[in-house]
Formats: structure tokens, C-alpha cells, sequence
């Protein structure tokens, strides 16, 4: 596990998400395998890579990402991947960024994000922890042993930290929860708050599914985070429902905080299928 991380109830199985090779180009660790197969990643620590990207692009003091949506094009093999991003629309008050991230010779993931300069309002600045309840901190909630996960263990969930307040990822229905991760995104670099939340709230539809994952699959095509203001702390807390009508398209919709209060929202539109026999986890 990295120095600086919380020991867990998984153990790492890599020393980052990341590894760097020069150039904007990243080698993914066996840490961003999803549960889905070994060899796909999960969909967060990329989108977390790309937010890091749009962090170092023209980098602003006083400045925050309101909104970051990733749109996922294609499969994300755990494999070499190389990172770019600019400047859009550039502003006094706001800007536009995009970053993409291209691997073995496509574009797979694409990100736009609004970056708003802050301001000093009279306003309360401190909200209530995570639900406003001591109750629901993340010490006191419920740790899941690993094989309670469907699918690939070695990886993404063993990389990461799932402390549920109520639901359960082997059980139907919404899901409250806090996650850290337990490794760094890359080597030796504490993640920022915008990579911490763009590393979890992808699994809000992971948390909430409304069938099965053991036999149904879940794609989302995109993720959408919402910030009012910068995180704090490890934790990420997400109070997640997932709707899915019989057509097989859904959305899963995820309440985001941290230690501090609510923070924003996060939303997947989905694609819902049964699994063919040899398919099934």
C-alpha cells in the first residue's frame, strides 16, 4: 500500500493506477482492471487521469471545475494509454476545456469541463458531514468483505476502499456510501480532490444496480460530475439510485459529498442487458 493511504480492508494490487512513460503517454497498472474482466479498466481511474490533465492546462488560483462530463467511446483495455487536453473557450469569468485520452490508436474516453473563477459570498460556507447524521461517517459504516463484489476482484475493487451506510452491492435497490482510494492515481502525487471524486463516482451505478450484475450487464456511455466547491479530504461519500425502464436504458443518479457536507451530483446514463450464458459472472 502507498505511504499516505488509509490501510483498508483489500491490499493494493499495484502501487498506483498509473505509471508514467513520458510524452503524456501512461502505462495502466493491473489496478484499474474493472469487474467486468481483467483486462478492461473501470472507468474511473482514466476518468480521474483526464481530470488531472485539465488540472495542469493553464492552471488558474482561484478558479474551480464546476462540471466535467467524460464520454466513454469504446472499451478501455488495461494497456498503454497517452493523455491530451486544451483550452476551448477561454474567459474572464468561465472557460472550457477538453482532454482526451487514446488507446492502441482511438480515442476511448473524451472530457469537456467548465472551469469557473470563485467568488467571496455572504453565504454559510460549511454544511453537515456526508448525510448530516454521525451516524453515517465513514469510520462507523459498514466495511464489505471482497468476495461480496460480483466479478474481478484484483483490481479497481481491490484498489479502493467501500464502506456502505445502507444497500449492498450484491442486493437490488439505492446505496448509500463512502469510498477512498488506497493507492495514489499516479507514483509519489497525492491526487487532488477532483481526481478523488472523478475515481468514485462512476461506481454509483456499480452501488445501486436495480438487477442483478451477476447476470445483467450495466454500460454507461458517460459520466457527468456536478462540483459547488472543492472536496476535502479522502472520502467521497454517494448516495446513489439507479432507474432503469424495461426498454434496458437507464440512469443512475449519485448524491456527492465528503467530510465537510454535499459537494454536488454525479449522473451515468446507462445501457442494461441480460448477459449471454457465457458472459455470466
Amino acid at each position: 500500500m502507498a505511504p499516505g493511504y488509509g490501510a483498508g480492508v483489500y491490499s493494493a494490487v499495484a502501487p498506483a493506477f498509473f505509471e508514467p512513460m513520458g510524452e503524456g503517454r501512461w502505462a495502466a497498472t493491473s489496478a484499474t482492471a474493472g469487474p467486468w474482466h481483467p483486462q478492461l479498466m473501470h472507468a474511473g481511474p482514466p476518468s480521474a487521469l483526464l481530470a488531472r490533465a485539465l488540472e495542469h492546462t493553464d492552471p488558474r488560483t482561484g478558479w474551480l471545475f464546476s462540471r466535467l462530463s467524460v464520454d466513454v467511446l469504446g472499451p478501455l483495455p488495461v494497456d498503454v494509454v497517452e493523455v491530451s487536453s486544451r483550452v476551448l473557450r477561454d474567459g474572464r469569468s468561465v472557460s472550457l476545456l477538453e482532454a482526451e485520452m487514446t488507446v492502441r490508436g482511438r480515442v476511448a474516453l473524451r472530457a469537456t469541463a467548465w472551469r469557473m473563477r470563485t467568488e467571496d459570498l455572504p453565504l454559510p460556507r460549511d454544511g453537515e458531514p456526508g448525510r448530516g447524521d454521525d451516524r453515517h461517517a465513514p469510520e462507523t459504516a459498514r466495511r464489505l468483505p471482497a468476495e461480496d463484489f460480483p466479478g474481478h476482484v484484483e483490481g479497481y475493487v481491490s484498489a479502493m476502499e467501500l464502506r456502505m451506510v445502507s444497500g449492498d452491492v450484491a442486493r437490488a435497490g439505492p446505496a448509500v456510501a463512502w469510498m477512498r482510494q488506497q493507492v495514489p492515481l499516479v507514483p509519489d502525487e497525492q491526487p487532488s480532490g477532483l481526481q478523488r471524486v472523478m475515481a468514485v463516482a462512476d461506481s454509483g451505478n456499480g452501488i445501486s444496480g436495480m438487477l442483478d450484475q451477476r447476470a445483467y450487464s450495466y454500460v454507461n456511455t458517460d459520466l457527468t460530475v456536478h462540483l459547488v466547491r472543492e472536496p476535502v479530504g479522502e472520502w467521497v461519500f454517494m448516495d446513489a439510485v439507479t432507474v432503469v425502464d424495461p426498454s434496458g436504458v437507464g440512469l443512475a443518479t449519485t448524491r456527492l459529498g465528503d467530510i465537510r457536507g454535499p459537494l454536488g451530483s454525479g449522473a451515468q446514463s446507462l445501457h442494461v442487458a441480460r448477459r449471454k450464458a457465457s458472459e455470466t459472472l
